[in-house]
């Protein structure tokens, strides 16, 4: 008996978490793993195959019928349906028909509505599974209605009501806990007229961007936000749990383009694939290091006539790079979580500015000092410490601008920022330095 195996005999079934199955394959070889699968629940096929990374997948569901994956999916939420759906057409399309045909026609119905949706738009994440009630309602029958569907599953993780006009329009949101302190025999029109105001719900409509849906959630601390047509009706809702894997995945495709690979290749299993996406930035890097390359054949007289230049050039473009990344990283994760308005590109660039040249200042004289020192020329000194706060400068001013100006081209501040400053960086430090101890010290 395998571990998954123990653990499944020692929990009721209504006590598994498909997490914690995932996490149990994850840690199997390819064995046990092809066993291990085996005796998973069936209504627990779909969940177990969301959980886990994308190369375990295909072979989740290879290992049941059309009709099983079909049963075990139509106990999710419509979002993680639709989901599920996605992928299963992009591991084998054929199958995925399969699979759809079996579910009932709401399910279908709900797949297709939000297939609709590109993907980075809020109706794209929302789940049609949604509790409205009607202003006439008494909450004696909201509260009835509402423990019945909660009785039979068909509906979680619920805190608000969302109350709706005859035509379905989102009027209000009452939380649990104000329901209960409601007169039970009135109606909820007649309960909330008296201070309608406080019972106002943020809203976002199905077009919007995810990333405004992210921010309203951020800003106002929400566990679920209603999502309503052009029209005002309410056709679903997006719950936090959706943006914490928003976010995640966020966080992960700028680290991925802040090193300059693609975040989908690196998912997959396909070594050709990742091969190529990362050979395309290196390519970038490739000609921008022959520029650099070239700044320094620029001085190759100056640097046969003092070897020493050619031992301390590393250490001015180095220290240039490292405060440039510094400085792109923090902007970059700012823009991100929206810390930096549409007006706010000049405070950012002058702090950036003024924390390198403080830095550049402190490492010149250091640097200086130990140059001086090291190859007894006072001279060599100044010339290092000099380029040492031209660059550090530089990489503060370029490393704040290059996403800014990124963003504001609406293009991805996390792509090719680092090849860019990279470049910069390494040719200002170079021709600073050399360019120096040409006129200083020749």
């Amino acid at each position: 008996m395998n571990e998954l195996e123990r653990y499944l005999h020692s929990h009721d079934t209504e006590e598994l978490h498909p997490s914690e199955i995932a996490n149990l394959l994850k840690d199997m070889d390819e064995q046990s793993f092809n066993a291990a699968i085996q005796t998973i629940p069936n209504e627990l096929i779909a969940d177990v195959a969301l959980e886990l990374p994308d190369r375990y997948f295909g072979d989740i569901v290879e290992q049941y019928t059309p009709k099983e994956i079909a049963q075990s999916l139509s106990d999710l939420e419509s979002d993680d349906q639709t989901d599920f759906i996605q992928d299963l057409e992009e591991h084998d399309e054929a199958v995925a028909k399969e699979v759809f045909a079996h579910l009932d026609e709401e399910d279908q119905a709900d797949i297709l509505h939000l297939k609709q949706y590109d993907e980075d738009e809020a109706g794209a994440y929302m789940q049609k599974e949604v509790y409205a009630a009607s202003l006439e309602h008494t909450v004696n029958e909201v509260i009835r209605d509402f423990a019945k569907l909660r009785r039979e599953g068909e509906l979680e993780n619920v805190q608000y009501i969302f109350i709706t006009d005859g035509q379905g329009v989102l009027h209000y949101g009452v939380s649990l806990d104000n329901l209960l302190t409601f007169d039970f025999d009135k109606s909820l029109k007649d309960n909330i007229e008296g201070s309608p105001e406080s019972y106002l719900v943020i809203r976002a409509e199905d077009h919007e961007e995810i990333d405004e849906i992210v921010k309203k959630f951020q800003e106002y601390d929400l566990t679920a936000l209603p999502i309503v047509d052009h029209k005002g009706v309410l056709i679903g809702r997006i719950t936090s749990d959706d943006i914490y894997d928003i976010i995640n995945e966020q966080a992960t495709d700028q680290m991925y383009h802040l090193a300059g690979v693609d975040d989908d290749a690196e998912e997959d299993d396909d070594l050709l694939r990742a091969g190529k996406a990362r050979a395309v930035w290196l390519g970038i890097n490739l000609v921008t290091a022959i520029l650099a390359s070239a700044v320094i054949g620029l001085f190759s007289d100056t640097l046969q006539s003092i070897v020493a230049l050619a031992i301390l050039m590393p250490i001015v473009a180095s220290m240039g790079g490292n405060a440039g990344t510094q400085s792109l990283t923090v902007v970059v994760r700012q823009l991100a979580l929206g810390d930096i308005a549409k007006n706010d590109a000049w405070r950012t660039i002058k702090k950036e500015v003024i924390l390198s040249l403080a830095n550049g200042l402190i490492f010149a004289v250091v640097i200086g000092v130990i140059a001086a020192m090291w190859f007894d020329k006072g001279m060599l000194g100044i010339v290092i410490a000099l380029s040492m706060v031209i660059n550090l400068l530089s990489a503060g001013f370029f490393g704040s601008l290059v996403p800014l100006l990124l963003k504001r081209l609406e293009i991805d501040p996390a792509i090719g920022s680092t090849v860019i400053l990279t470049t910069v960086t390494d040719i200002v430090g170079f021709f600073s330095f050399l360019g120096l101890a040409t006129l200083i010290l020749l």
